[in-house]
């Protein structure tokens, strides 16, 4: 039996502890999950903390393999998610169509929620940088409701803190109380592919490969859709 240390972003979250219960069940290993925001993490790991199993968007994987410091060959896509718009479940639906209306959506609504940029959220740093290029960066920022996750966000829409918000549809489906309305449109499109990798020191690479495979099963794809995540293997 081997335990295996995961430090994870919270954008697949809910598939790495979903596959994960069924992974512990199917072997004699153990996970040690850990979830945080993909900036949180990295800092983890620059800080010299060892991991078993690093899951981070592709970017921070490529910048962080630089040094060399994850096993060759075992860089693997899971699944990508894209940057949807939220509200609450049964309040009106805005019109976001175009990038053009939903910037007179945000500027509407009584109070806005995304990821706190300074907590390294991929989804609210992305978006900081878009309120900015609409030129309405403090406008927002005056009536913004932040959350360390993505998670957090759509939770302030569904107990009514924030009238709508923009995180990972991925991490908004585990939420209830809120729909999600669309991704955000045009130009405005962000998406994220999220990326395992096991460090080089780690102490249980093959109960991490196994891992890999688990989370990359064929037969599972469906599942990786439904969870808000287009699945990134065959």
């Amino acid at each position: 039996m081997a335990i295996i240390k995961v430090l994870s972003a919270g954008a697949v979250q809910s598939m790495v502890m979903a596959l994960g219960r069924e992974f512990e069940r199917e072997t004699n290993h153990k996970l040690d999950l850990n979830f945080n925001t993909v900036g949180a993490q990295r800092a983890r790991l620059q800080g010299d903390e060892v991991a078993d199993l690093v899951i981070l968007s592709d970017s921070a994987i490529a910048a962080l393999n630089k040094n060399g410091l994850f096993l060759p060959g075992s860089v693997t896509d899971l699944g990508r998610t894209v940057t949807g718009v939220v509200i609450k479940e049964g309040a009106p639906q805005p019109d976001i169509a175009t990038p053009e209306v939903f910037k007179q959506v945000l500027l509407k609504a009584r109070s806005v929620s995304y990821s706190d940029p300074a907590a390294g959220g991929s989804s609210g740093t992305y978006f900081a940088g878009l309120l900015d290029k609409l030129g309405i960066a403090d406008a927002i920022g005056e009536k913004a409701v932040l959350g360390k996750r993505g998670y957090e966000v759509a939770e302030a829409v569904a107990d009514g803190r924030a009238e709508i918000g923009t995180t990972f549809i991925s991490e908004a489906l585990t939420v209830r109380g809120v729909k999600v309305i669309g991704p955000l449109p045009g130009k405005l499109h962000n998406a994220n592919t999220y990326t395992a990798a096991i460090h080089a020191k780690s102490a249980a690479p093959d109960g991490a490969r196994a891992f890999i495979h688990k989370l990359t099963d064929p037969a599972i794809r469906d599942r990786w859709t439904e969870a808000g995540l287009e699945p990134a293997f065959r």
